[in-house]
């Protein structure tokens, strides 16, 4: 694993640990409880963030630019019936070892061919694993916010009162 590697993993495993401590402690029935007009819910937040990174990790592994079954589902935003916060939380943190492991094996100027996308079919896009990683850190930070606002809502945690 090169030093860039390393650093941007680094970063993204941090926010990763802010959205895990956010939800500590969570009962079940919290990860379905919508505190705001959003309708977002730490469960969907859990189960989207679940799904970005077993996304990102099949476009690092894949150099066939198949796009992944259900990436465009938008049912990914919401908790599935029956999860709990353990499982929700554990099947997170698998996908987040994936996505080090394959990120781990590529060099970061190296390019993935991204999925074809359906609002600009036909069009073939490739980005360095450096971008892929900056674009998960991005992705987990913003909803590891809207996640802090959705628990501090609930019940006054957050990542910043739980560290």
């Amino acid at each position: 694993m090169t030093p860039e590697t390393e650093g941007l993993l680094t970063a993204l495993r941090e926010a990763r640990r802010l959205l895990l401590i956010t939800t500590q402690g969570a009962s079940d029935a919290q990860l379905t409880e919508r505190s705001t007009v959003s309708e977002l819910t730490l469960g969907g937040i859990l189960n989207h963030l679940t799904r970005a990174e077993r996304v990102w990790t099949h476009i690092l592994t894949d150099t066939t630019g198949r796009t992944p079954d259900g990436m465009w589902d938008m049912g990914q935003y919401r908790c599935p019936e029956n999860a709990t916060a353990d499982g929700l939380r554990a099947a997170y943190e698998e996908a987040a070892r994936a996505t080090d492991e394959a990120a781990g094996k590529v060099r970061p100027d190296v390019k993935a061919r991204l999925p074809e996308t359906p609002w600009e079919p036909g069009v073939v896009r490739h980005w360095p694993v450096r971008r892929i990683l900056l674009h998960l850190l991005q992705e987990t930070a913003q909803h590891t916010g809207h996640a802090d606002i959705v628990r501090e809502a609930i019940d006054g945690a957050n990542s910043t009162a739980r560290r």
